[in-house]
C-alpha cells in the first residue's frame, strides 16, 4: 500500500490516496500504522476518498482504531495533498467529513506550492445535549470536575467532535497533561468522551495550549482543540472576536470566531513528510 507522511504543526498521520489505493480495514490499519516502533509511527490513519457530495472526502482514524468527526490538521494536510498533486487544483476545496463539508482555502507560494490553508470549520456547538455533555445549563461554561484531589473548571464546546477547555493559573508547558487528560477525557460527562484542553492566557489574542485527545493521548496540535479553545475563550470574555494565535507544542495556528457570519477559520501550515510504501500482511 502506498501512503504519504504529512505534519502540521506536529501533528503526523499517515494519508492513503483512496482514488487509487483500497482499504479494506482501516480500523485495523491505524492501530497497526500508528505503532511508533511496530508500524510507520503517527497520531492516526487519514484516508482521501472520492466523495458525492464535495470535492474529496476525509475519513480520520485514531491509534486506537476509533474514527473521528474531524481533524483540523488533518484537513489541511488532505487539502495540500490534492492541490499540489492535482487531483483538485483549485483554491477552494470542499471536503466532505463526518461534521459536514468543510470549506479551504489554499493561500500558495510563488511556485503554485500550498504553503498555509484557511480552513472554514463552520459555527461551534455549545448546545450541551449537541456536544455532548451532561450539563444543566448551555453554553457550558462552569463544568466542575475533579481528580487527583484538584478541581478544575472546564467550559465544552463542540466542533464536530467534543471539548472541554481549562483555563489555568500554572505554566502549562510543565502541565501533567497525561495525569489529568487520561482521566477526564473518559469522564462521565461525556457520553462519547471528549478531547481535553490545558490552556495558559498569555494575552486576549494570544494563547498557550496543550490537548489530550480522545482516542489518542497527547500530541503536538490540535486543529478542533484549537477552535474550540479560542471558542471557550471567547465565550467567557478573555478573547475578542478577532484573529487569535495559539502556541502549540508543534506550532502556532491563527483562529477567528468571525462576528458577522458567526464561523470559526482556522489558518495554519501543512507540509509533506515522505512517501513510502507500507507492507501490511
Amino acid at each position: 500500500m502506498r501512503f504519504t507522511k504529512m505534519q502540521g504543526c506536529g501533528n503526523d498521520y499517515v494519508y492513503v490516496n483512496c482514488f487509487e489505493e483500497s482499504v479494506s480495514s482501516p480500523q485495523q490499519l491505524a492501530c497497526a500504522i500508528s505503532d511508533r516502533h511496530f508500524g510507520i509511527g503517527s497520531d492516526g490513519l487519514v484516508l482521501i476518498c472520492p466523495s458525492k457530495t464535495a470535492d474529496c472526502k476525509m475519513r480520520m482514524f485514531n491509534p486506537d482504531g476509533s474514527e473521528s468527526e474531524m481533524c483540523g490538521n488533518a484537513i489541511r494536510c488532505v487539502a495540500k495533498y490534492v492541490y499540489d498533486r492535482d487531483i483538485i487544483h483549485k483554491k477552494e476545496i470542499s471536503v466532505e467529513t463526518l461534521a459536514g463539508i468543510k470549506l479551504i482555502t489554499v493561500n500558495t507560494d510563488e511556485n503554485d506550492i500550498a504553503r498555509t490553508l484557511t480552513v472554514d470549520m463552520g459555527a461551534p456547538i455549545t448546545e450541551a445535549v449537541e456536544i455532548p455533555v451532561t450539563a444543566d445549563v448551555s453554553p457550558v461554561k462552569d463544568l466542575k470536575l475533579s481528580a487527583f484531589g484538584r478541581e478544575f473548571t472546564f467550559t465544552c464546546v463542540s466542533m464536530g467532535n467534543p471539548h472541554a477547555v481549562a483555563f489555568i493559573d500554572e505554566d502549562v508547558s510543565t502541565f501533567e497533561v497525561e495525569k489529568y487528560g487520561r482521566v477526564f477525557e473518559q469522564d462521565a460527562h461525556f457520553p462519547h468522551k471528549a478531547n481535553i484542553e490545558f490552556v495558559n492566557v498569555l494575552s486576549p489574542t494570544h494563547l498557550k495550549m496543550r490537548v489530550w485527545e480522545r482516542g489518542t493521548g497527547e500530541t503536538l496540535a490540535c486543529g478542533t482543540g484549537t477552535c474550540g479553545t479560542v471558542a471557550a475563550a471567547c465565550l467567557n470574555g478573555i478573547s475578542p472576536r478577532e484573529p487569535v494565535t495559539v502556541d502549540l507544542l508543534g506550532g502556532q495556528l491563527t483562529i477567528e470566531w468571525n462576528a458577522e457570519d458567526g464561523h470559526i477559520y482556522m489558518t495554519g501550515p501543512a507540509e509533506f513528510t515522505f512517501d513510502g510504501e507500507y507492507y501490511n500482511g
